[in-house]
């Protein structure tokens, strides 16, 4: 089981380590490609058949549900999997995937202010997305899929108490 270090405070010198998804969030994931992908396989299994005169539609479109549902489970998985996210003095970093891996760096300085959304889903399993807005107009938002309730709130927390003191230092 993976410990999940405490966010609040950092000591001088500490490294916070990558903190992954809480394991309840994986249906979420699931949910968001398996029906895609399951509809997408479904409509090209259909295609592919209807032009062969091996099966059909019919067969060919099950098949290619199947096929696209399986894949979607799988995506779904892998993005499940590798997604971490890492609070440190400096600010919010999220890294997602494994083969092409992207890490996303928000400085605290940058931050302009921070929403929580908790879709039904997400309340259902005490889960949020963390939505930190940022300066400038390219890639503005940086989005946290997921997270645990509590954590998303103390991210918010302790990105807002870091705003909050930039604020009090510039006037």
């Amino acid at each position: 089981m993976t410990q999940i270090l405490p966010i609040d405070p950092l000591e001088p010198g500490d490294a916070p380590e990558w903190q992954p998804l809480p394991p309840r969030s994986r249906a979420l994931f699931l949910l968001g490609t398996m029906p895609i992908l399951g509809v997408a396989g479904l409509l090209a299994g259909g295609a592919a058949f209807f032009q062969s005169s091996l099966a059909g539609p019919i067969p060919g479109a099950a098949a290619g549900m199947v096929i696209g549902l399986l894949f979607g489970l799988w995506l779904g998985l892998k993005q499940y999997r590798y997604t971490f996210w890492r609070l440190d003095d400096e600010g919010l970093a999220l890294r997602r995937g494994k083969l092409w891996q992207r890490e996303t760096r928000v400085p605290a300085s940058r931050v302009q202010h921070l929403d929580l959304k908790r879709g039904p889903l997400q309340r259902g399993r005490e889960l949020a997305t963390l939505v930190v807005h940022t300066a400038g107009t390219r890639h503005s938002a940086v989005t946290v899929p997921n997270l645990d309730a509590a954590d998303a709130e103390r991210l918010r927390d302790r990105l807002g108490r870091q705003l909050d003191a930039d604020v009090d230092t510039d006037a």
